[in-house]
Formats: C-alpha cells, structure tokens, sequence
C-alpha cells in the first residue's frame, strides 16, 4: 500500500519505518529540512535501538520529504503522528494534530483513511473529521480512524513490530477495512472498536502503568521507615498474575514522553467533564515528589552541596533513549549548581541534549570512571548497563568519600557492603561506613 506519515519523532519514524518493513511504500513527512536531510541520508533524529539499520535496509521503501501536499496526494492510508504537547493547564495541545489534518484534507485527491496515531484525548477524531470535511476536495473521501500506539522509548522498534496489541478504532467497515490491510503482516492480537474507545484504551493503558509506578514507589518509601526490603516485597507481588512483575521497580519517578503528559491530560479531561480520577492525582504528584528523592537522601550527608564535586550517573529519563523529557535529573542537576556544587556527568548518549540546558555549568565526562574521580558523591540517576556493571571497588578507588545515593537500585546490597562504601537506595536498607 502506499502510506504517508505526518511527522517524524518517536511515533511517526519508528511507525513509517516499521510499515516499511513489513513492504509497504512509506512517505514521512516534516517541516524540518535539515532533519528531513539527515534522514535522506539514513540518519535518524532520534536514539532508537535497530532504527538506523531497519531505514537503511528499507530505503527503497522510504521516502522522506517536506513536500505535504505530493505525499498526501494518492495515500492510501495518511497516518498523523505529530506531537500533542502538554499545556500550562495540563491539557493537550491539539494544534498540530488539526494543523496536518487540514493539510491533509486540501491536498488528498484520492478516497483515503486518515489516521490518527498521536496520543490524543477522548473525542479528539470527532474533531479531527469535522475539519477534514469543512476542507476536503469535491468528491474526495476521507475517513478518520484511531490507531493508538504502544511503544515504549528504548523498545520502540520492537514494540512496533512485536506489537502486545493493535488497537484500530473506526465508525465504518471501510474503514476498518483498509487498516487491516495495513496491519496484515502484523502476528498481533487485533482489536476493532469505535475512535472514542479506541482513544480511552491508549490514557487508560498508559496512566495505568504510571500509577502502578508511583505505587510501588510509595510502598519503597514506606519500606525504608519500617525496615522492609521493596526488591523482596515486589518479588512476592510479582508472583501474583492478576498483579505481574512489570512495572514494579522502585525509583525516583517515571518521565519520558508519555506518562507525564498523559496523567496530566487525563485528569484535566476528567475535571472539564466534571469527573475526577483521584488515582490519577494521587500518581502525579507522588511521582512529582519522587523525583527530589535523591537530593533528600544526600542531605543526610552533606547540609549543603557548595564546593562539593557531585558524579552523576545517567542523565536521560531511562536506559535505550536520549529523550530527557520529565528525567528527574532536570530537578537535581540545577539545585546542585544553584547550591555551588561542581557536577560532573556521564551518559552514553544523552550528553549532547543535555547541552542544550548546560552547555558549560557542567564537565561532561567519557566513562562513568572519569565521572567518579575525586568525587564527594555520587547520584545515579539512569540503570545504564554500563553502570551496572561497575565493580563496587571502583566506588571505593575513585570518589574521594565515597557516598552513592542510587535511585535505581544498581547494586547489590552485599556487594557494597562488602567494599565498605556509603550506599543509600530506594526501598532498601542504607549500607553505612562504619570504618
């Protein structure tokens, strides 16, 4: 089938290169010229694990452009994957969404599904088909569906095409139709539903997750007052199918693209129709509080922070991803440079976003070894591989006191206590030097 994208992030690249994969012809659209460039050439814009080799082994499938109106003009299926961005209010911003549709709807001069793949909040397809109506071409028909998407960053590819499920939301056969054409090639469970079902199964899925986030992360917190052990205590719940072992780790708060936006956009949803989801509250800002965790810890230790050199491990919001969108790290790095500290930090690929904030306040170091020298303490804010794979010695031989606050539950707790080492997690009991 020949198939455009509007947009080229998270969801509208791995999206456009998947389709690909499974032989469709795929045109992505963007209004970006140097990142439509890059592409060109086979270059994302974006860190995501097997993208850059699954664009080059589709090329011949894949064409990217600036020109909307050539690429709308005979698809099949037009698939709108642009941003929704969170609002002052908590509220989605839909003006993208409409922005593309109307182009859309101007420069379609074939019948085609318009499908909306962007996180959008209950209602918003409605709105989508009455602009494409109002702008159509005589003779022109355009159907709107919902096509949520599940992908998480990090697995985004595998996610897509190892889909847990496919979601297709229509108010026509036809509809429906074409979009299982799409999804032929897919071995994924398929469900066909109305657009406002389709559009609730996407907030429910996802503020479900997070709650079960900001749960686990409370019973963390409590573990740690009454001396429990949060890993054992998530073990035994995860035993439990009716509760499952996913989502279950103990931090310092989730970030990311979704989960923040979405718990926000849900709620405020939820208020406008005169409705509230009180868990939905109660999972925003328990995760809110959840991200100065850290901070809160190493004040145990320290009153304040000036003239301390601080190694920060991990930058982005979590492993496989250079997205720092909501990453607790935005929270502490500053109030560490507002206290006088000197911060020195480490990620594999999040360093050259980061600099877009800090572009010198901070020493960007190569190994999570040169972070750790001559430290006074030591953050970890992202379970990288490579941090985990630090030998607790290393602590011992490189920081200068060696205090490791871990909000991601690195390491063992025999292992650092075996190098005599400070070590303070969430949920657990705090490994203290006593030489």
């Amino acid at each position: 089938m020949n198939i455009a994208i509007a947009g080229t992030g998270y969801v509208g690249l791995v999206t456009g290169v998947c389709l690909a994969e499974h032989g469709h012809q795929v045109v992505c659209v963007d209004t970006d010229e140097a990142k439509v460039a890059a592409m060109q050439q086979g270059i994302p814009p974006i860190y995501e694990p097997g993208l850059e080799e699954l664009m080059h082994k589709n090329q011949s499938r894949l064409t990217f452009t600036t020109d909307y109106e050539s690429a709308y003009q005979n698809a099949e299926a037009i698939f709108i994957g642009v941003g929704t961005p969170e609002k002052r209010d908590g509220s989605a911003n839909l003006r993208y969404v409409f922005q593309v549709a109307e182009q859309i709807a101007k420069s379609a001069q074939r019948d085609s599904v318009v499908v909306v793949k962007s996180t959008v909040p209950i209602g918003t397809n409605d709105r989508v088909e009455e602009r494409i109506r109002r702008n159509a071409r005589p003779g022109v028909r355009l159907t709107v569906a919902s096509n949520p998407e599940f992908l998480a960053q990090g697995t985004a590819v595998r996610d897509t095409l190892h889909a847990s499920r496919i979601v297709i939301g229509v108010e026509d056969e036809a509809s429906g139709e074409v979009l299982r054409r799409v999804y032929e090639g897919f071995d994924s469970p398929l469900l066909v539903t109305n657009r406002r079902s389709a559009e609730m199964i996407k907030y429910a899925s996802n503020d479900f997750l997070a709650l079960k986030i900001s749960y686990i992360n409370e019973i963390a917190n409590l573990c740690e007052t009454v001396g429990a052990d949060i890993e054992d205590v998530a073990c035994g719940m995860g035993y439990d199918s009716r509760i499952g072992r996913e989502f279950l780790q103990a931090g310092i708060g989730y970030g990311g693209s979704c989960f923040p936006k979405d718990t926000k956009a849900l709620s405020w949803l939820a208020s406008y129709n005169d409705n509230e989801l009180k868990t939905i509250k109660a999972t925003i800002e328990v995760n809110e509080n959840q991200k100065f965790k850290l901070l809160k810890k190493a004040r145990r230790y320290y009153d304040d922070f000036k003239g301390l050199t601080v190694a920060v491990l991990g930058l982005t919001f979590k492993p496989g991803t250079d997205d720092l969108r909501e990453a607790p790290s935005l929270v502490s790095i500053p109030i560490l440079l507002d206290d006088g500290a000197r911060v020195r930090a480490w990620d594999p690929v999040g360093v050259e976003n980061y600099k877009k904030y800090y572009p010198t306040q901070i020493e960007y170091c190569q190994t999570p070894e040169e972070t750790l020298k001559e430290a006074d303490l030591c953050l970890i804010f992202t379970e990288w591989p490579q941090v985990k794979a630090l030998s607790p010695v290393v602590f011992r031989e490189k920081m200068r006191r060696p205090i490791i606050i871990d909000g991601r539950n690195c390491f063992s707790l025999a292992a650092m206590e075996r190098q005599g080492l400070i070590y303070n997690s969430i949920g657990r009991r705090t490994i203290v030097d006593e030489m």
